[in-house]
């Protein structure tokens, strides 16, 4: 394999506007993001941005950056554009999707989520495991149904699956074959993914294969200000 790290970014979050450039000790949240990726030695770093101050931001942390446009429907389709943008020989095979918005998730687990695509998978993914009952009926808590051989079912807001026991948690990072990135972001959008607004229900109504490791941490997304604030407590104490 031969991957590539894209990072989708833009402005425009409802719930915490300007969040790439929100401050986190003193650095914008996109350059904890890049120093991130580069430290889970998965290939070039490379940020989908749509504003030109994020892309400025993203270059004074070394990163490479490509601008996309602001009225693609999903972060995929921003890495795939800005992918073909960056790299249109098709040198690269792989990409990874990390989120823009997760700086407290460790390098060492971006790399394990490159290594889950394996055994014919499509796309790979991380899961984590809970067993906080208040997570289980969260609908902001997604959370996937795995086989014992990784390879995932479903993914659900509801309370998944049934019965005891702990429950897992999806960790938004994605890692695709470039073949399959491609053929999903050319794909509409299916009734499942419409209905629970999680578009991995895309590729499994298309037939994909998606596989998940596990991690014991679970890196929360930032999208409010509460969230920014525990993200800064968590980075101040490592």
């Amino acid at each position: 394999m031969n991957p590539v790290v894209v990072i989708p970014a833009r402005m425009a979050s409802t719930r915490l506007p300007g969040k790439p450039l929100a401050d986190i000790h003193g650095r914008p949240m996109i350059a904890w993001m890049v120093d991130l990726a580069k430290r889970a030695n998965a290939g070039p770093v490379l940020v989908a941005a749509c504003e030109e101050e994020v892309a400025e931001a993203v270059l004074k942390a070394g990163g490479n950056v490509t601008l996309t446009d602001p009225h693609l429907p999903s972060g995929s389709d921003r890495v795939h554009a800005a992918l073909e943008a960056f790299d249109p020989a098709g040198r690269y095979d792989v990409a990874v999707n990390l989120q823009g918005d997760m700086p407290t998730m460790r390098a060492e687990d971006v790399a394990k989520a490159v290594a889950a695509l394996r055994d014919g998978a499509d796309i790979a993914t991380l899961v984590s495991p809970s067993t906080d009952a208040s997570e289980r009926n969260n609908p902001n808590v997604v959370k996937a149904i795995r086989a014992e051989n990784g390879r995932c079912l479903a993914f659900t807001r509801a309370a998944a699956p049934w019965g005891d026991g702990p429950i897992e948690r999806h960790v938004g990072v994605y890692v695709y074959r470039r073949d399959a990135l491609a053929r999903f972001v050319a794909a509409p959008p299916s009734p499942l993914e419409q209905r629970e607004k999680l578009e991995q229900l895309r590729a499994l109504e298309m037939g994909m294969i998606i596989r998940a490791d596990a991690i014991e941490d679970f890196p929360k997304g930032v999208d409010s200000p509460p969230d920014l604030e525990a993200a800064r407590a968590v980075l101040a104490a490592r």
